[in-house]
């Protein structure tokens, strides 16, 4: 099934995108080719492939989490530009 200006114009929406006609004939084209080389993909012959989750086989690159001692507060904010008590000042962000 072929992807239409009124597939692309539809999915825009959703996603509340403005797109002019150049940008929608552009997104068909190159979803059309997305969908075209999925197609192909299909054609291949996966039986006997294990199906896996990952590329590679490591399992797990994280190191050990021990508990350590933070920071006391007066070490921590050695360096804040600005500090009240012992607290970071920072701007105002949110109205």
């Amino acid at each position: 099934m072929p992807i239409t200006r009124q597939d692309v114009i539809h999915v825009a929406n959703l996603a509340h995108l403005e797109l002019d006609s150049a940008a929608i004939d552009t997104h068909v084209t190159r979803l059309a080719e997305i969908l075209e080389y999925v197609a192909k993909l299909n054609e291949v012959d996966t039986a006997g492939v294990e199906p896996t989750r990952h590329a590679s086989d490591r399992t797990n690159a994280f190191r050990e989490d021990v508990p350590r001692p933070g920071l006391a507060p007066a070490q921590a904010l050695s360096n804040a530009p600005e500090r009240e008590g012992q607290q970071f000042v920072v701007p105002k962000i949110i109205g």
